[in-house]
């Protein structure tokens, strides 16, 4: 992760809503905030206490888990559950903030795509429908190239639908 100063816009922002909100700008908020900012992965919390040890931070998981909170509520913060039982988390300022994600079942990858082609279903959904999307979420569960060349099979679990086509 590259680090990020205090200084940079994106802790900026964030420590403007902390203000607006009527919260102080801590030093462990802004460590929290940095490490997010500083990573285009999807960390769970687990990895930002391991990435802020490694910078000599100390910070509580409580404190993550809030400071995450804020992060989430602010809007500069997405929160992801891929069924992992534990959340991701990846920050919103990113070169393709619109993004779809593939998960890998058996390694955990998270891989990022777009599709041009999820623009023209919303378009074709606000003309058909009068429907006005605002978000969406899509998320491909399956197996990641390095673990199909490794051969990797996941097991069929629980009842097959007779209409299913895959």
């Amino acid at each position: 992760m590259k680090p990020l100063s205090v200084a940079h816009p994106f802790i900026r922002l964030f420590g403007r809503y902390l203000r607006d909100q009527g919260l102080p700008v801590t030093q462990q908020r802004a460590a929290v905030a940095e490490v997010v900012f500083s990573s285009d992965a999807h960390l769970s919390v687990d990895d930002m206490e391991r990435e802020l040890r490694e910078r000599g931070e100390r910070i509580g998981k409580a404190t993550i888990y809030r400071t995450l909170d804020l992060l989430v509520r602010s809007r500069l913060v997405e929160e992801h559950d891929f069924g992992e039982g534990f959340k991701r988390y990846e920050h919103r300022l990113s070169q393709s903030p619109l993004h779809e994600h593939l998960i890998c079942l058996e390694c955990g990858k998270v891989l990022e795509f777009e599709s041009a082609e999820l623009y023209s279903v919303e378009s074709r959904v606000r003309r058909e429908y009068g429907f006005v999307p605002v978000r969406r979420r899509l998320e491909i569960y399956g197996l990641c190239a390095e673990c199909d060349a490794a051969g990797v099979q996941l097991p069929n679990e629980g009842l097959t639908c007779p209409i299913e086509t895959v």
